[in-house]
């Protein structure tokens, strides 16, 4: 007999969460006070609302370190692709900003205005707009539908232009959405475009072929929603058999809102492996 499975509960993760409601709050209280720390302590070290693109919510804000940068750092927020924005995240710069990296942390366009394809277009614009005012190797971080753009960046047909391509050398894709085929069958499917296969197919990054030269990072809390345990495994097997250099890390204790956290933290292994420095 065929399996029947709840989609919508398999990719729910804040009513499995203890306090899952709350965390959205204390994200952007966190991410308030730490840029508004950095503005007090060295002037000029935060550009904010930086125009990348003509939709309102193509902006991004770039973290500077204390000197000249290592590189640039960028991260891609979930809330599958429906919610959230840049000034929810900020404190998730901390760790790579004092290891010496520029950061950027852009807003973009969400679902149902936007589709996919347009979401990632804009991601792409997102990371060339950021290139061009920080030299150097480029480094991609992404959570949950964020993992699933940063990847799809680093994919054979990305959007990203080519010299900014040529700079990307790694990604860290944290409880990554990685197979969409799935979310065909959640009441979220409308909203995202992915009623169909064909659509769901071509923004899967397992489904995909992976840039040649880039290293990735596969990390999911080992807490989390077996369908997101699943997502990374898939990634991680998938990429790894074609030839990509793929670790998968599952961390204990984490659950898919708290797994983030140590992205603030300069000397975590998770900012290590964000950064290509473990």
């Amino acid at each position: 007999m065929p399996v029947t499975i709840d989609w919508d509960d398999a990719y729910a993760n804040a009513a499995h969460i203890p306090g899952g409601a709350d965390y959205p709050a204390r994200w952007q209280a966190r991410a308030t006070g730490f840029v508004a720390d950095l503005r007090d302590a060295t002037p000029g070290r935060v550009e904010a609302g930086l125009r990348y693109g003509t939709d309102p919510r193509e902006c991004l804000d770039l973290f500077h370190p204390d000197g000249p940068p290592r590189g640039l750092a960028l991260f891609l927020h979930g809330g599958y692709w429906m919610a959230f924005g840049r000034e929810d995240w900020s404190h998730l710069a901390a760790g790579a900003l004092a290891r010496g990296w520029a950061v950027a942390i852009p807003s973009y366009p969400l679902a149902p205005g936007a589709d996919l394809p347009g979401i990632l277009a804009a991601c792409a614009a997102a990371a060339g707009a950021a290139g061009a005012r920080v030299p150097g190797p480029i480094r991609l971080a992404g959570h949950s539908a964020g993992a699933q753009l940063a990847l799809r960046l680093a994919c054979a047909d990305s959007p990203l232009a080519e010299p900014v391509a040529r700079r990307l050398t790694g990604v860290l894709a944290i409880s990554a959405l990685a197979d969409l085929r799935p979310l065909r069958h959640t009441r979220m499917a409308p909203a995202l475009g992915l009623t169909q296969l064909a659509a769901a197919r071509a923004e899967s990054p397992a489904l995909c072929e992976p840039r040649d030269g880039i290293e990735v990072t596969a990390w999911v809390g080992a807490g989390e929603r077996p369908a997101f345990l699943g997502q990374t495994r898939t990634i991680a097997a998938v990429w790894s058999g074609l030839g990509c250099p793929v670790r998968s890390v599952e961390q204990p204790g984490r659950h898919h809102f708290d797994v983030i956290d140590d992205l603030a933290r300069p000397d975590s292994a998770m900012v290590a492996a964000f950064l290509g420095e473990d």
